[in-house]
């Protein structure tokens, strides 16, 4: 392989700040609130053009799990109050589904109000470390690299694009192969009848159909990898969201894979619209509105921290000493590695716990970093757990309290590590989080 030299420059430093949030998705939009609330200087960057990740930019149909969380349903009672929804669906925009433009101004009003200064169209560069602590990052923009210094970096980018940069260690998805799970491309049609129509919310949802099965009929019809069908009434009049399109074999941190899963993916939308027309009472004269940003990977670096959450850890439904995100729910949400529908070792209608769990603040420490906190999906998981905890209600979660820490680390002038997890509890509490 040819290689360049690329010409050494000094940096502008053009902020510096208590705590960094990297990543505007519900895991970043967690940890700023979450800091900024709680008395520190705090900035968050995104590389998109607005706050949300895949609850907004992603298009995700909503928010999925059973977490009790004040600040998520803070967020769903700012969206329901905006201007920009017709009255007579805010309603239903005001939880389950996602009414995805009010959402995006939504987050950025509570993060304005809180003192959050927001930079979007923002990338990691690099990461600026010094005897084994990260001191900030490196951006790329179009005002070119410079450099963000902050006392704690909350890595919440979901593949942790800083914490890699920063030289922390992780695992690729499934240690053994390091395959991750599929990829999709969300999207929304309009013209529905919503009436008539169907929506499987799972892919154990059967629904018998005048031509078939639903979930059948998308296996014999649909193009391979795709094939499983999964339909989430939107809160606008007549419009679905669909969460259809999949593609397999995907590294989410490769640009070159990122590109090949597009533009499968938007094949396969001109495939699955003709699809419900032809075979889904309801969808006969459904028709594109809007796609995604991005396609929606889900599941990339777990990276190694001072402890690895478990699927026996949610299954037993543990409270742990150093909890910073309670009260959590979900199934073992596995899309099949091979091809359309849930992966054998997932559990969705047939999943069993003994209630609601817990994620220790040690699973966002990394091991061997200070100054470093890791928020969301790229906290240190298994497979089968990351499929638990990925989703967003509880991303939010894990952001608040790493934020709170953070803010605490800041305000004692102390590493992150060493922040007595108990008033971070004592925080999180008097914000109406309970163990």
């Amino acid at each position: 392989m040819q290689t360049c030299l690329e010409k050494e420059k000094s940096l502008s430093v053009v902020a510096e700040v208590d705590v960094l949030v990297a990543g505007g998705g519900p895991a970043g939009v967690g940890a700023a609130l979450g800091a900024a609330r709680n008395g520190a200087k705090t900035m968050l960057i995104e590389q998109a053009n607005c706050l949300g990740g895949m609850a907004t930019s992603g298009m995700m149909s909503h928010w999925c799990g059973g977490t009790e969380s004040p600040l998520l349903d803070e967020i769903f009672a700012r969206t329901k109050a905006s201007p920009l929804l017709p009255p007579a669906t805010s309603e239903r925009a005001a939880g389950w589904a996602t009414a995805h433009e009010a959402q995006k101004t939504a987050l950025q009003e509570l993060l304005l109000e809180a003192g959050v200064t927001l930079q979007y169209h923002t990338r990691i560069a690099g990461a600026v470390v010094e005897a084994g602590c990260v001191k900030g990052v490196i951006t790329e923009s179009k005002s070119g690299r410079e450099v963000i210094l902050a006392h704690t970096v909350i890595d919440a980018t979901g593949d942790g694009d800083a914490a890699a940069a920063a030289g922390a260690e992780f695992v690729l998805g499934r240690p053994e192969d390091n395959v991750c799970q599929p990829v999709t491309l969300m999207f929304r049609i309009g013209g529905v009848d919503h009436e008539r129509a169907a929506f499987p919310g799972s892919f154990e949802s059967r629904i018998d159909l005048p031509k078939g099965e639903i979930q059948t009929l998308g296996h014999e019809h649909l193009p391979f990898p795709a094939g499983h069908v999964l339909l989430y009434p939107a809160p606008l009049p007549g419009e679905v969201c669909v969460n259809m399109t999949n593609v397999i074999g995907i590294d989410g941190t490769s640009v070159r894979d990122l590109t090949r899963a597009e533009i499968v993916c938007r094949e396969q939308m001109v495939r699955i619209i003709r699809f419900l027309r032809e075979f889904v009472p309801g969808y006969e004269n459904c028709y594109a509105v809007t796609s995604a940003s991005n396609v929606g990977v889900r599941e990339t670096r777990h990276f190694k921290a001072l402890y690895e959450l478990t699927e026996f850890d949610i299954v037993e439904a543990k409270l742990f000493d150093d909890w910073i995100a309670t009260r959590n729910l979900f199934n073992f949400d596995i899309h099949s590695l091979k091809g359309p529908g849930l992966d054998e070792h997932g559990a969705q209608h047939k999943f069993r716990s003994k209630g609601k769990y817990s994620i220790p603040f040690r699973c966002c420490i990394p091991q061997k970093l200070d100054g470093l906190l890791l928020s969301g999906r790229n906290i240190d998981g298994t497979h089968k757990a990351h499929s638990n905890f990925r989703v967003m209600p509880i991303c939010l979660n894990i952001g608040q309290g790493v934020g709170t820490a953070a803010a605490l680390a800041a305000r004692h002038k102390i590493a992150a590590r060493d922040v007595d997890v108990r008033e971070v509890q004592k925080l999180l509490m008097q914000a109406g989080i309970q163990p």
